[in-house]
């Protein structure tokens, strides 16, 4: 446990240390006045005057070492605190770095819900562990251990019987962690999947709620959210019992040490003062000893969490070099590649190339492979073998920076930041003038829905540019790529959202954006295409063929096929009754 966060903590180990010695000092001021109480009880036990000036000193002591028992747990807490939260933002710091170098397809397999729990809930539990269960478990487990011999130490017997309810709330407590840590993994999962359900729930509600899809989706979530509940009951159902048996017996300590101890002192084999000076120290380990305990549960659950962090990041990071961009042009070449997502193999042996300044368009069937090459062009994930070459150069030889400086990457699905529609196309050249923004919003044919927003280029996207139409987040993505202006273009479906009005508009401004470029596009309707200098036929994750149009549709009967259907498709129209 210690050893997996230690790595995290770093300069602020010092906090910890502080704020343990200074818990400790607080517990043991906590644990004097037992002492000072029993100068005062014991005298009255046997029957001897005391002055009230006795009493009067012991209650000023009693009242000063309760004084720095708060002063010095708050500080104590207060240093705990500040390594806690500390440690915490290197964690998330740490795993950030590790996430940014995962493969993109990777992060976006773990799912939303995974992760936000992972960042957020697991982490901020770690904090229960570095603020409260280090400083106050090893000052509340240390303090009670020094009694617990003072005890044996005063008389053998008594401090015999005082151990006995220890030893059986120790158990109790072992053999809670034992059969809690069994279904740990299990109620773990299924929170996860819980998380990922509720979320893809919300964000689909739209398409639940248009399909009449509630009875089904409900049923979905609802299972996931039972399947939590059972997970959860059964894993209390087995801990608790053993929860029951330490928590009512660990602060006991009294309980064989009462009537044992007063059949001693009638048999006068102890005195009553010692029995009572006993009886008081019995009082300040119970807590303690229960407090440090509890603490001790979480341990198998707070080292499980980050053994999930790492878990989550253990994946080898994305291959990247670290030099620039050294191609000796801009052709791009895809030589032998093969790739798979798990252990299913979709893309088996692809061979084609583009060359500078033209437009190659990828067409095939659903399923085909047409969007995971673009992907990879784009380095979303790393090849299981073969090769990606720009001018000559393998793309795991370059940065991602460098590569990105090369490639711009415009998908029919393209996240918009909560921010303005400015500050989303500026994240295409974060340098550029906002005369060069408006100018690539222009070129994208922005400016007829931006004249009908209230503050124009300035208004918010809204939380994933809910703001805005399927169609018009698609301008703005092609405006943040045409402000990008980097020298070979990837168009994984770009046009999917035009309605016919602007289809046509959206068209020019690509052929304009696309001149002098070196172009890899994706298009299900095949006339977007038509006049792109080579066309790949993808069939079943292999490159069936590559040519013109006019010489596909005469030689390629799996391209004539899409064509014919692509031609059906565009001229389809609901027959009037």
């Amino acid at each position: 446990m210690f050893k997996r966060v230690s790595p995290y903590i770093g300069e602020y180990k010092k906090y910890t240390v502080w704020a343990t010695i200074m818990m400790s000092i607080g517990i043991i001021a906590n644990i004097v006045p037992y002492f000072f109480l029993y100068q005062i009880i014991s005298p009255l036990t046997r029957g001897e005057h005391i002055d009230a000036s006795f009493i009067l000193v012991r209650v000023v002591i009693i009242a000063v070492c309760e004084i720095v028992f708060s002063v010095s747990y708050v500080q104590g807490l207060t240093f705990s605190h500040i390594s806690a939260y500390n440690t915490l933002k290197n964690l998330r710091v740490s795993l950030q770095g590790k996430l940014e170098k995962q493969p993109l397809g990777n992060i976006t397999e773990l799912g939303t819900g995974r992760i936000k729990k992972v960042f957020t809930d697991d982490i901020d539990q770690v904090e229960l562990l570095l603020a409260h269960a280090i400083p106050e478990g090893i000052a509340n487990i240390a303090i009670p251990v020094i009694i617990i011999i003072l005890m044996f130490v005063f008389d053998l017997r008594l401090g015999l019987l005082s151990l006995v309810p220890l030893v059986v709330g120790m158990f109790a407590m072992g053999m809670m962690m034992k059969s809690g840590f069994e279904k740990m993994n299990a109620y773990y999962e299924s929170a996860a999947k819980m998380n990922n359900t509720i979320i893809e729930y919300v964000n689909g509600m739209e398409v639940v709620k248009v399909f009449n899809k509630d009875g089904d989706s409900y049923k979905r979530f609802g299972d996931m959210v039972k399947s939590y509940r059972d997970f959860t009951i059964d894993w209390y159902r087995v801990c608790w019992p053993w929860m029951a048996i330490y928590s009512s017996v660990l602060p006991c300590l009294v309980l064989l040490m009462l009537p044992f101890g007063s059949m001693m002192v009638l048999g006068g084999t102890v005195t009553l003062d010692r029995m009572v000076l006993v009886f008081c120290m019995s009082f300040a380990v119970g807590p303690s000893v229960l407090k440090a305990l509890n603490f001790a549960g979480k341990f198998p659950a707070l080292d499980y969490k980050i053994a999930e962090l790492e878990k989550m990041m253990e994946h080898p990071p994305l291959k990247e070099g670290t030099s620039g961009f050294k191609g000796e042009n801009l052709n791009v070449e895809f030589k032998d590649v093969h790739f798979g997502y798990e252990d299913t193999e979709v893309l088996h042996g692809v061979d084609f190339s583009l060359k500078q300044g033209t437009t190659t368009a990828l067409v095939g069937e659903s399923g085909s492979g047409k969007s995971t090459l673009a992907k990879l062009l784009v380095h979303y994930y790393d090849l299981d073998s073969g090769s990606i070459r720009i001018g000559g150069q393998d793309i795991t030889d370059m940065s991602l920076e460098a590569l990105n400086d090369q490639v711009a990457f415009v998908s029919q699905e393209q996240f918009l930041f909560n921010t303005s529609l400015y500050e989303n196309i500026l994240i295409g050249r974060p340098d550029a003038t906002k005369e060069e923004v408006l100018k690539a919003a222009q070129r994208a044919q922005c400016n007829e829905f931006l004249e009908r927003l209230p503050d124009g280029i300035e208004t918010k996207a809204g939380d994933g540019g809910k703001q805005l139409s399927g169609g018009e987040r698609q301008r703005i993505s092609l405006a943040r790529a045409i402000l990008k202006n980097a020298p070979i273009i990837v168009l994984d479906e770009a046009t999917a959202f035009m309605d016919p009005e602007n289809e046509e508009k959206m068209n020019a401004a690509l052929d304009e954006i696309v001149k002098d470029k070196t172009v890899l596009v994706i298009a299900h309707r095949l006339s977007t295409i038509k006049n792109a200098d080579k066309i790949c036929v993808m069939k079943e994750g292999k490159c069936i063929a590559a040519d013109t149009h006019d010489k596909l549709v005469n030689d390629c009967p799996e391209y004539k096929k899409l064509w014919v259907a692509s031609v059906s498709a565009s001229t389809w129209k609901v027959r009037e009754a």
